[in-house]
């Protein structure tokens, strides 16, 4: 859950104030993740005060990635974050051990993990259909687009998938 760019101090409890210092966002912007982010519920003492366990600041770091970082919107944040959760994994961790799906014509889906490794697999192995891996195809800020427009194009399967009553 740990984004190792960020040193969380060996303590217990943190007050919201060194919450902020670490995760690098205002107080306000942590209370308003406690609404929308029921994995991150810090305590109150007697007054009052939020007391952040480790796990807690843990889960802000993330939150603060996936919605800066990784272009996350809150709603799909939440998603990504509950599935890590469950699994019990860190994303990267995820991803290395999930399954490549297959679409209807037995090809990797294009966002699905393993694509691209399949993908550099096949060109190493002169496979001359292979498509071009996206290092050789394409400039910084097109790698930089596609990422948001996957990231955006995963959490939109991901609401289609959901059960729906009209």
């Amino acid at each position: 859950m740990r984004d190792e760019s960020v040193a969380i101090p060996d303590k217990i409890y943190f007050k919201i104030g060194e919450v902020c210092e670490i995760v690098g966002v205002q107080a306000h912007v942590l209370r308003y993740w406690e609404t929308e982010f029921s994995t991150l519920s810090p305590q109150k003492n007697g007054s009052g005060q939020r007391s952040y366990r480790r796990r807690d600041v843990e889960i802000a770091v993330r939150i603060k990635h996936l919605l800066y970082n990784e272009m996350f919107t809150i709603a799909g944040a939440r998603k990504k974050l509950q599935a890590e959760l469950r699994e019990g994994t860190r994303p990267k961790e995820a991803a290395n051990n999930k399954p490549v799906a297959l679409g209807p014509t037995g090809a990797p889906l294009l966002f699905d993990a393993g694509f691209q490794s399949e993908v550099s697999e096949s060109a190493e192995n002169g496979d001359s259909g292979a498509a071009p891996t996206p290092a050789t195809a394409f400039t910084p800020d097109q790698k930089e687009a596609l990422k948001t427009l996957a990231s955006h194009l995963l959490e939109l399967r991901e609401f289609l998938r959901e059960p729906r009553s009209y």
